[in-house]
């Protein structure tokens, strides 16, 4: 396993191919040093007495310990860790963990390439390949960020439909030695700080889709690709620090037709589990989810709880209503996962057939409660967002700056009339409406809760996912017997 320098250092040697704000940069710009702090934190505590047994496991193509992030979950404890281990580093680092997208699309693809191959009777060699890939993705500790949500273009029309093509990344040349492909993937996080870029269709395709029934995995900076960057960083501070400084980031990665060679490629033109692969990949995040929003749900309750404290208010009854709603929320969005954790099997829901065996044998978390958890807790993230506003007051909009605590002719009327409670020291309580400034009211504030809502797809896609699943009948079934109906 690397260190979070070893990774760093090899983030340095990797060609300039990020576009940010008008200039060409490379990986080794101070802007993601934040982000740098996230990210590392994958690789530090995997060492870590009290966090080693979730960040790792054996890998059950080598034997060899490995980070978990780079695992393929063999049984329901796998799928049982990998939520608790996002979990505990989602607190650590006070939001997103950053890496779970490449264990989630690993997961994904290893299973489906596995079943195109069956379907291909021999022809093909994609599961094969993955192996091959994810030995060395597991033996050089690798980052894999997942590239799934395409432009789209007009959302009404089908991806053969579009008047243009590139509107979704698809294959536009086969030869010999590999595939040439083009397109663009939105909204990438981390994908500018990942070793390698492992892509995924984003829907349900038809035969006439077929060229954008593609999987595959690239280097980051591989040639033709070029990524548009955007960099989220909290205010800078100058003479208070935070306790932990995270930051993170996303790209627009253009495949610029970019070649890539058939050892890389992992489905190409299998349409049927092109959009398997793309539900797939969505649910394994999910999964994730019920580790991520617990922890993001236990970030708010601590920090309602101090803007209560600060305030004066923390037995007020309407302020316990808020913590009682916090709570329920975050500890059943990790019920349902921990749920699907314990559902856990080698199967996938086949509309109009139901669950069915499915890949070579690794474990699938629970379709139906993944998606509970994650729309249940995705619906909140606003609504919590405005109990913490509710409970801090107007303060963290209008809080004074780092240096008028330090200006000698302002520090002491700025320490004065900010301080509220005697039962917390001025200190903190500057420090407490700074945190919440930027939770709430920064630009990364904004993008981490669109994050939230959308990431590893909208509520409304899980509602689709929850009602397309969920066997209805049986429970109308139910109702006509206790009612004494008979069946129209």
């Amino acid at each position: 396993m690397r260190t979070k320098e070893q990774w760093i250092e090899g983030l340095s040697r990797m060609k300039r191919n990020l576009y940010h704000g008008g200039e060409k940069i490379g990986r080794d710009n101070e802007e993601f040093l934040p982000s740098f702090n996230v990210m590392g934190a994958t690789f530090e505590l995997a060492t870590h007495p009290d966090y080693e047994e979730l960040l790792t496991a054996t890998s059950h193509l080598t034997g060899e310990k490995i980070n978990r992030f780079c695992h393929i979950h063999q049984n329901t404890d796998d799928l049982h860790k990998k939520q608790d281990m996002t979990r505990a580093l989602c607190q650590y680092v006070g939001g997103c963990v950053q890496r779970c997208m490449g264990i989630d699309a690993a997961n994904a693809i290893y299973t489906v390439s596995y079943e195109a191959d069956k379907q291909n009777g021999g022809a093909t060699q994609y599961h094969e390949n993955f192996k091959k890939w994810l030995e060395r993705f597991q033996r050089e500790d690798l980052v894999g960020c997942c590239a799934q949500t395409d432009v789209k273009g007009d959302r009404m029309l089908r991806p053969h439909q579009q008047p243009d093509p590139d509107q979704y990344v698809h294959v536009v040349e086969k030869n010999k030695d590999g595939i040439i492909v083009r397109g663009a993937k939105l909204h990438i996080s981390e994908a500018a700080i990942a070793d390698e870029i492992l892509v995924v269709p984003t829907r349900a395709l038809l035969e006439q889709d077929k060229d954008y029934a593609v999987s595959f995995a690239v280097p980051g900076d591989w040639d033709g690709v070029k990524q548009l960057v955007t960099i989220h960083n909290y205010r800078k501070r100058n003479y208070f620090p935070k306790g932990f400084d995270a930051g993170s980031s996303d790209s627009y990665v253009i495949f610029d037709d970019v070649f890539v060679p058939w050892e890389r490629v992992f489905l190409c033109g299998e349409n049927r589990h092109g959009g398997i692969l793309a539900l797939l990949f969505a649910l394994f995040h999910r999964h994730s989810y019920s580790g991520c929003k617990p922890a993001l749900g236990d970030l708010m309750l601590g920090t309602c709880a101090l803007a209560a404290d600060a305030n004066g208010i923390t037995k007020a009854k309407h302020v316990h209503t808020k913590f009682a709603e916090i709570i329920k929320v975050t500890e059943l969005g990790y019920a349902a996962g921990f749920t699907a954790s314990s559902l856990g099997k080698p199967e996938v829901y086949m509309p109009g057939a139901g669950f069915a065996p499915y890949g070579p044998g690794n474990y699938i978390p629970h379709s139906i409660f993944c998606n509970v958890g994650r729309c249940l807790t995705g619906e909140a993230v606003f609504h919590e967002m405005e109990m913490l506003a509710d409970i801090s007051g107007g303060v963290p909009a209008t809080f004074p700056y780092e240096g008028e605590f330090v200006n000698p002719e302002t520090a002491e009327i700025a320490r004065k009339y900010t301080t509220r409670s005697s039962m917390m020291s001025p200190e903190n309580q500057a420090q407490l409406w700074r945190h919440v400034g930027d939770l709430a009211c920064s630009a990364k504030g904004g993008i981490a809760n669109f994050g939230a809502l959308h990431g590893g797809g909208s509520p409304r896609m899980e509602e689709i996912a929850i009602t397309t699943q969920y066997d209805i009948e049986a429970r109308r079934e139910i109702v006509r017997r206790i009612a004494g109906m008979t069946k129209d």
